[in-house]
């Protein structure tokens, strides 16, 4: 009897628990939460603090939540103005609804996402709220690229406005050191 009871409990747990996609989705949030956490946590001592943060400037065509708008997007701006894609072999991973690394791959965030963190003139997909902390979750950016200096992301900027009318400029302290 007590056996007996005991598969049935596991077998209601089983069909009545979160599906895979599911557990899938709460696993990805739960890293990229850790993420970000770990990408914004402030450093007690400031020598530290003055190495691992960059200022840089980070120019956004446009966000949407939906990917597939804005990956069309990024197509059409590549072949008007000639400015490379970098996707960072990532890919839209529709079961979890995130922008992640392969799972073949033996980075640490395989299978999650992992943001754009150093200077770069390409055209990449991007989670805004490692940009900009105000932004939603699950928004998400087209970034034109990431940038030392204020001058060189408005000259990009500039030339962005004349195609795109949403194209924005952010200043971020960006966290570039080790993650792990």
């Amino acid at each position: 009897m007590n056996q007996t009871f005991s598969i049935l409990l596991s077998i209601f747990f089983i069909a009545c628990g979160p599906s895979t996609a599911d557990k899938n989705k709460l696993e990805s949030e739960t890293k990229i939460d850790s993420l970000k956490s770990n990408l914004q946590t402030t450093l007690v001592n400031t020598d530290s603090l003055d190495e691992n943060y960059e200022t840089y400037y980070v120019v956004v065509a446009d966000t949407s939540q939906n990917y597939w708008i804005l990956h069309k997007k990024m197509f059409d701006l590549h072949r008007k103005l000639k400015i490379p894609i970098d996707t960072m072999d990532r890919y839209y991973n529709k079961e979890k609804n995130l922008i992640a690394i392969p799972n073949n791959e033996l980075h640490p965030f395989a299978g999650d996402y992992f943001p754009r963190r150093f200077p770069s003139v390409n055209l990449s997909l991007e989670y805004l709220n490692f940009y900009q902390n105000q932004a939603g979750a699950k928004t998400i950016a087209l970034v034109i690229g990431i940038y030392e200096s204020e001058k060189s992301a408005d000259s990009i900027f500039n030339v962005i406005l004349k195609k795109e009318v949403k194209v924005f400029k952010i200043k971020t302290d960006m966290f570039v050191g080790c993650i792990l």
